[in-house]
C-alpha cells in the first residue's frame, strides 16, 4: 500500500511523513486491498483562522469506494488524530457492511460527479475553467471578487439511492451528486435532520443512460407481465 503525503502552502518535514505512516498503518488491516493512501496538509495563512491552520485530508483508493476523512487543528499533529480516527471508523463500517453480504458489490469510483461541459471559446478569461482530466482538482479567482472556485472531475458511475447513501456516509459529506441507474437522471442526496434524507432529481436524462435505462424498463415490464 502506498501513502503519498503533499502539502499546500506548506512544506512537509520527513518527521511528519514518518508520523503519517505510523498513524495509518491500520488501513492495511481494515482494508487489505487499498492500493493508495493520499494524505494532504494545507496550511492557511490567515491569522484569524490560527484555531485551525492546519487541514488534514486523508483519501483511501482501492477497488471499492473511495473512503475519506478530514479534520482542522491549530497544529497538523492534531488535525491528524482526528482525521485518522474518523477514516479508521469508516473503514471499520465498510468492512463490516462487506460482511453483510448486501445485495450489491459497492460500484468502483465514488463520489461521483456529472462532468461538466467544456468551456465555450468566447467565454470570459477570468471566469473559471472546468478540469478535463479525471481526479483532476482546479482553483481559480472568480473575477475581481475573493472568491475562489474550486472544481474537480470524477467518473460519473450509474448507482442506487441506497448506494449514493452509503457512499456519502464514507466520504464524510453533507451530500452527494450520483446518476440513478435505474432512471439516468443526475441527483443528490443529502442530509436533513437526524436519520433523515433528501433526494433531488434532475428532469433529464444523462446521454448515454436513456437506452440503458429503456432495457431496464423494458426488462421489468416484461417480468410483471411473465408472473401475471
Amino acid at each position: 500500500m502506498e501513502i503519498v503525503v503533499k502539502g499546500r502552502n506548506t512544506e512537509i518535514a520527513d518527521r511528519f511523513r514518518t508520523h503519517v505512516q505510523e498513524k495509518l498503518a491500520k488501513i492495511e488491516q481494515l482494508a487489505p486491498r487499498a492500493q493508495r493512501v493520499e494524505v494532504e496538509l494545507t496550511h492557511e495563512k490567515n491569522p484569524r483562522q490560527a484555531d485551525q491552520a492546519e487541514r488534514i485530508e486523508i483519501t483511501v483508493r482501492d477497488k471499492g469506494p473511495v473512503i475519506r476523512a478530514e479534520a482542522k487543528a491549530s497544529d497538523r499533529y492534531g488535525a491528524l488524530d482526528v482525521a485518522a480516527g474518523k477514516l479508521l471508523e469508516r473503514l471499520r463500517r465498510s468492512r463490516d457492511r462487506r460482511k453483510d453480504h448486501h445485495r450489491y458489490s459497492p460500484p468502483a469510483p465514488a463520489e461521483a460527479l456529472v462532468a461538466v461541459p467544456e468551456q465555450a471559446p468566447d467565454e470570459a478569461p477570468e471566469r473559471p475553467v472546468p478540469p478535463t482530466e479525471l481526479g483532476q482538482s482546479v482553483e481559480a479567482q472568480l473575477g475581481d471578487s475573493p472568491v475562489i472556485v474550486r472544481q474537480k472531475l470524477h467518473e460519473a458511475t450509474p448507482m442506487t439511492v441506497d448506494q449514493a447513501l452509503y457512499e456519502m456516509e464514507l466520504v464524510g459529506h453533507p451530500f452527494y451528486l450520483f446518476i440513478d441507474d435505474e432512471t439516468g437522471q443526475p441527483c443528490v442526496v443529502y442530509h436533513r435532520h437526524g436519520w433523515t434524507y433528501g433526494v433531488i432529481r434532475l428532469n433529464t436524462v444523462v446521454a448515454g443512460q436513456a437506452e440503458s435505462t429503456n432495457h431496464v424498463t423494458s426488462a421489468r415490464l416484461a417480468e410483471a407481465g411473465a408472473a401475471r
